[in-house]
């Protein structure tokens, strides 16, 4: 039986002046994309920093930003630097599964709590944290992510929740109630995809039970997300999840087709499941904290956090 999840610690709030490090410790980002989501930031009145290796690529495999080394090196540096105070993925992409192996774990607990940031493949980088350093985390907008940039809603609901939490403590759904009724537990998930190829890894989860499991992806086909829907059922991962709220299931097909094998895999979980919470690879994408006690009531389409995603 897989142990419980837990509430985590949550990390202090940002406040005005707060400096925040951009990493790119999955795929390479361009430099114009960089910049405007600096000056973002920067209109937030935060005072934001970019690691040295944002840019680079790496030399024979381009779908990541430089070495595995050298990611490594400027998220673990960003993290135990005590000047700042909050850590921000450029992207997602693919990488961030390598760059978890090359982390100094025990040096990054003892540098303290502080805001970490990314979505999709930092899914890896989520679990890291909580199992590693204990910590909640925010499921949210790449700093240099297309959306983020250019989205008013999606800069907005990061805003807040970094520099006034308790303004956003409740996330509405757009959708309907997969399975009806109201659980509570611990929020835990991400990206589908990277938490089905993480199983077993030393940084993962080693369950759901007693969280409500929050999940989306991006460009998978729904036989395959049936697959890693049931590679998750048949691992016991899904044991004792107590609801399941879902984000976007953006270029996966038809929406039809997709809710279809969802309720087929999830809907004898027995438990809440509720569609749309506007989270993950969509417009205006959400964030949300991982770790954070809360309660799923998917007949009136809501999550409801017990406190601020940051102290």
């Amino acid at each position: 039986m897989s142990e419980t999840v837990r509430e985590l610690r949550r990390p202090p709030r940002l406040a005005p002046g707060a400096r925040v490090a951009v990493v790119a410790p999955a795929g390479p980002v361009p430099e114009e994309r960089v910049q405007a989501g600096l000056d973002v930031l920067r209109g937030w009145d935060l005072d934001p920093v970019v690691a040295p290796h944002v840019l680079d690529r790496h030399g024979q495999l381009g779908y990541l930003a430089g070495t595995d080394a050298d990611r490594a090196a400027d998220l673990q540096n960003a993290w135990c630097d005590p000047s700042v105070d909050a850590v921000l993925c450029a992207r997602g992409g693919y990488g961030a599964q390598r760059t978890a192996d090359l982390l100094d774990w025990e040096a990054m607990r003892a540098a303290g709590p502080k805001v970490f940031v990314g979505f999709s493949d930092i899914t890896a980088l989520h679990q890291a944290f909580a199992t590693r350093l204990g910590l909640v985390t925010l499921h949210g907008p790449a700093a240099a992510g297309v959306d983020f940039v250019k989205n008013a809603r999606a800069q907005e609901h990061l805003r807040a929740t970094l520099l006034a939490p308790e303004t956003v403590t409740t996330i509405a759904s757009r959708g309907t109630a997969l399975v009806p009724g109201r659980a509570r537990g611990v929020t835990l998930g991400g990206c589908l995809s990277l938490l089905a190829s993480d199983l077993g890894t030393p940084h993962a989860r080693a369950g759901a039970r007693g969280g409500l499991l929050m999940i989306e992806d991006v460009g998978e086909a729904p036989y395959r997300i049936d697959r890693m829907l049931t590679q998750l059922l048949r691992g016991g991962w899904l044991d004792g999840v107590r609801g399941v709220a879902l984000g976007s299931w953006t270029r996966c097909g038809l929406y039809d087709e997709v809710r279809a094998v969802l309720v087929d895999r999830l809907g004898g979980l027995g438990v809440p499941v509720a569609e749309e919470f506007g989270f993950g690879h969509c417009e205006g994408a959400l964030t949300l904290p991982f770790g954070v006690a809360a309660e799923l009531d998917a007949d009136a389409g809501a999550l409801t956090l017990a406190e601020p995603a940051l102290g």
